[in-house]
């Protein structure tokens, strides 16, 4: 075994808030799986939920392609989360357009319950935690996680094969 992989690199890593960042976004998951574990949902099937909900806020069509993309999955493994989506009653596929080629997937009123029993035990012991904080440290941190999911973003991009060239006529 070489010292290289012996022991941690020579820096002192991440800086703190990084750190913290990153213990979050752990404990985050921690509690998606036990959340969706006892539903019989996988994390992506969680995060999949979330896509179509967030496109679906902004009155965006979510197609299988969109929850592909979004979730950087294979379009079997898409086929796969939508089946078992829509086995468990949280998607339904739609029909749109005039030819009816477009399939649209939409949440279900039961995806709405359970997502709300999954996550209003998190939801209130953020709001508690929040509740310490005045208005104006909340913008902050409010920025400040802005500017740390923005950061995320295009290290990902740049982070990510690049895309295969086009193909010419």
């Amino acid at each position: 075994m070489s010292a290289e992989a012996a022991g941690p690199p020579d820096s002192a890593g991440p800086p703190p808030l990084v750190r913290l960042l990153q213990e979050f976004s752990l404990e985050a998951n921690r509690y998606m799986d036990a959340a969706g574990g006892r539903n019989d949902m996988h994390r992506t099937d969680l995060n999949a939920l979330a896509v179509i909900m967030t496109h679906t806020a902004k009155n965006e069509i979510v197609t299988p392609g969109v929850l592909r993309k979004e979730l950087n999955l294979s379009s079997p493994a898409t086929t796969a989360l939508i089946d078992r989506l829509h086995s468990s009653g949280h998607v339904v596929r739609e029909r749109q357009g005039t030819d009816r080629r477009q399939v649209q997937l939409r949440m279900t009123p039961k995806a709405y319950r359970d997502g709300a029993a999954m996550f209003l035990p998190l939801s209130r012991q953020m709001g508690d935690a929040m509740a310490e904080f005045t208005p104006e440290e909340l913008e902050i941190a409010t920025r400040f996680l802005t500017s740390m999911i923005e950061a995320t973003i295009k290290a990902g991009q740049a982070a990510a094969p690049p895309a295969p060239p086009a193909e010419s006529p």
